[in-house]
C-alpha cells in the first residue's frame, strides 16, 4: 500500500469543544529543524463531515487539561492527534480524549506537532488532492522525524513540570491516533531518561518495519486497538507492534474489533469501539496507573465502587424504612423520658445537618441541641418522620434545613412549589404543636458532584425566595445562610466547602453565630 493512503489518518467525526486550560509552547523559539517556517496555523471547521481541523502548524504547542484535584491520579497523557501529517483532527482524537481522562483523574496535554504546510483555507480538500500526487510519500516523509521530535519534546516537558501540575514523573504516557500513533509508537524507541513514556497507547496507528528499530531492554508496556475493517488497512500494524513486544518479553494489550473502521476517536457509532477507551481505563488500571500517588487518597475507580456500595445500602435502606424513622429512635426515646425543656433545639435537615456534630461537636457540647439530620433525604422524607423526630421531642425551637436534596432530585423530579410545600407543612405542624421555628435558607450550591450538570443555584435562589415570604408572613424567624456564604458562581466558596456543597468546618463556624442569633430571636416570639 502507498504511503499517500497510509498517512491519511483523518480523524472526522468530532465535537465542537472549547479551549481548555493553558497553552504551553514546545521550544522557546523557532522550532529545530523548521526555523525558516513562516506560515500561520489555522482551524477549519468540516460541516460535511462534522470535524474540526488544525492546520498548518508551525509552533507546537500542548494545550493542558487538568482534573478536578479530589480525583487526580497523578498520571499524565501526552495526546497526539491524527490527520496525515498535513492536519489535527484536534476534537474526536485530542480535547474529547482528553476530557473524558479528567473524568477518571488522569491529566492530558493535547499536543500540536509540526504539519506540512497547507496553501488554501479548505486542508481537507488540499490534502485530497495532494495525496493523488506522486510526490506526497516524500513530501509527509521529511516531516515525520519533526513530529517524532515534538512528541518527545512533549514527553521532556511534563515530567520536568510534573510538581508544578501534581503528577508523578514516572507515570507520563502517551497515546496516538493514526498518524498520531505513529508518534506515540516512536517515543516507545530510541528513547532518553528524560523523554522515556512510561507507557504507550498508539491508536490505530501507521507504524511499518522502516520506521521500527531495535526494542530497548526497557521498553514500556504497550495499549492498542485499531479495527479489523479499517480503511487504510492500518490494522496488521497493530497486530505486529503488539507480537514484536510480546516476542521480545515486554507487556502489551491488544484490542481488534471487527468494525469501526478507521479514525472512530470518540465518535460515537454503537459499535464496540464506542467503548475502547474504557478498555484502555482498565489497563491503566492494571498496570497501576489509576491508585493515586498520595496513599491516603482513594482513586475514581475505588470511590466508584465505594458509591455503588453506598447506594445498594440506600437502595435497600428505602425499602425498609423509606424516611429513616428508625435512626434516631433510642436517642428519641430518651429525650422524651426527660422533662420537657422550653430552651432546647431540634436541628432538622439533611446531611448539612447530620454531618455538622462530627465536624464541629464543641457546638453541641452542654446544650439541649438535638442534632436530627440524615444524609440524603428529602423534604418529604423529612416530613414523614417530622411527628418522631421533632413534635414528639416536644423542643423550644426547631432549626428547619432542608430542600438541597430535593433540588437535586435525590428521590426523583419535583416541584419547587412541592418542596416549599414540604418545607412550609413541617413548620405549620410545628407551630400547631407550640414549637417556635427556624426556617434556614437552603445554602448557596453551583454544582452537585454526585449529579453534575443540575444546575442548582438558581433553583437555590428561588427557593429561598419562597422560604423568606412565607417566614415574614407568618411571624417566623428566617435564618439567611445563604448571604453569608455565597460566592460570585451563587455556589459556596471553597474556603467554607471541600466539595461545594457541605460546609466544612469554617464553613460551619460562619453558620453557627447565626443559627444561635435566630434561636434567641426565636425564644422571643410569643
Amino acid at each position: 500500500m502507498k504511503l499517500k493512503l497510509i498517512f491519511i489518518g483523518l480523524l472526522l467525526f468530532a465535537t465542537t469543544a472549547k479551549a481548555q486550560q493553558k497553552i504551553i509552547q514546545l521550544y522557546p523559539g523557532a522550532a529545530p529543524g523548521s526555523e525558516n517556517w513562516n506560515w500561520t496555523e489555522g482551524e477549519s471547521e468540516n460541516k460535511a463531515y462534522n470535524v474540526k481541523l488544525v492546520y498548518n502548524v508551525v509552533h507546537p504547542s500542548m494545550e493542558v487539561f487538568l482534573p478536578d484535584p479530589t480525583i487526580a491520579t497523578g498520571t499524565a497523557v501526552v495526546i497526539c492527534p491524527g490527520g496525515g501529517f498535513e492536519v489535527l483532527s484536534i476534537n474526536s482524537e485530542g480535547n474529547e480524549v482528553a476530557k473524558w481522562l479528567n473524568q477518571h483523574g488522569i491529566a492530558a496535554f493535547v499536543l500540536k506537532y509540526r504539519l506540512t504546510q497547507s496553501l488554501t483555507d479548505d486542508p481537507m480538500k488540499e490534502l485530497a488532492t495532494n495525496m493523488a500526487k506522486k510526490d506526497f510519500e516524500q513530501k509527509i516523509s521529511k516531516i515525520i522525524p519533526l513530529c517524532i521530535a515534538d512528541a518527545r519534546q512533549a514527553i521532556t516537558y511534563v515530567r520536568e513540570h510534573a510538581a508544578e501540575y501534581g503528577l508523578s514523573p514516572s507515570r507520563i504516557g502517551i497515546m496516538g491516533f493514526s498518524a498520531g500513533g505513529t508518534l506515540a509508537a516512536a517515543s516507545a524507541y530510541k528513547y532518553t531518561p528524560a523523554n522515556r513514556p512510561d507507557f504507550v497507547a498508539p491508536i490505530y496507528p501507521y507504524f511499518p518495519a522502516v520506521l521500527q528499530s531495535a526494542i530497548p531492554a526497557d521498553a514500556p508496556p504497550m495499549f492498542l486497538t485499531a479495527a479489523t475493517d479499517d480503511d487504510l488497512n492500518l490494522a496488521p500494524h497493530s497486530v505486529d507492534l503488539y507480537s514484536k513486544w510480546l516476542a521480545s518479553k515486554h507487556s502489551a494489550e491488544l484490542h481488534l474489533y471487527a468494525q469501526g473502521s478507521h479514525g472512530f476517536g470518540m465518535r460515537k457509532q454503537n459499535i464496540p469501539t464506542d467503548t475502547w477507551i474504557e478498555r484502555f481505563h482498565d489497563w491503566l488500571g492494571l498496570r497501576g496507573f489509576l491508585k493515586p500517588i498520595d496513599p491516603k487518597a482513594k482513586s475514581p475507580q475505588e470511590k466508584q465502587e465505594q458509591a455503588e456500595i453506598n447506594r445498594k445500602k440506600y437502595d435497600e435502606q428505602l425499602h425498609k424504612d423509606w424516611a429513616n424513622i428508625k435512626r434516631y429512635a433510642a436517642d428519641n426515646d430518651k429525650v422524651i423520658a426527660l422533662e420537657p425543656n422550653p430552651k432546647s433545639v431540634v436541628y432538622m435537615g439533611d446531611s448539612i445537618t447530620d454531618f455538622w456534630i462530627n465536624n464541629d461537636p464543641s457546638f453541641f457540647a452542654g446544650k439541649s441541641y438535638y442534632n436530627r439530620g440524615i444524609s440524603g433525604q428529602t423534604t418529604t422524607q423529612m416530613l414523614v418522620r417530622f411527628r418522631d423526630d421533632v413534635i414528639n421531642l416536644k423542643p423550644g425551637v426547631v432549626v428547619i434545613l432542608a430542600g438541597i436534596n430535593d433540588i437535586a432530585e435525590n428521590n426523583g423530579p419535583i416541584k419547587l412549589e412541592d418542596v416549599f410545600g414540604n418545607i412550609q407543612s413541617m413548620a405549620l405542624l410545628a407551630r400547631a404543636a407550640g414549637i417556635k421555628v427556624v426556617l434556614s435558607s437552603v445554602l448557596p450550591a453551583f454544582n452537585f458532584p454526585w449529579r453534575p450538570g443540575m444546575e442548582p443555584a438558581e433553583k437555590v435562589v428561588r427557593l429561598n425566595t419562597m422560604i423568606k415570604d412565607f417566614a415574614d408572613k407568618n411571624h417566623l424567624v428566617y435564618l439567611d445562610y445563604f448571604s453569608a456564604m455565597v460566592d460570585e458562581r451563587k455556589g459556596l466558596p471553597k474556603t467554607l466547602s471541600g466539595d461545594g456543597v457541605h460546609p466544612n468546618l469554617a464553613g460551619y463556624k460562619v453558620m453557627e453565630p447565626l443559627v444561635e442569633k435566630a434561636i434567641t430571636e426565636a425564644l422571643k416570639r410569643k
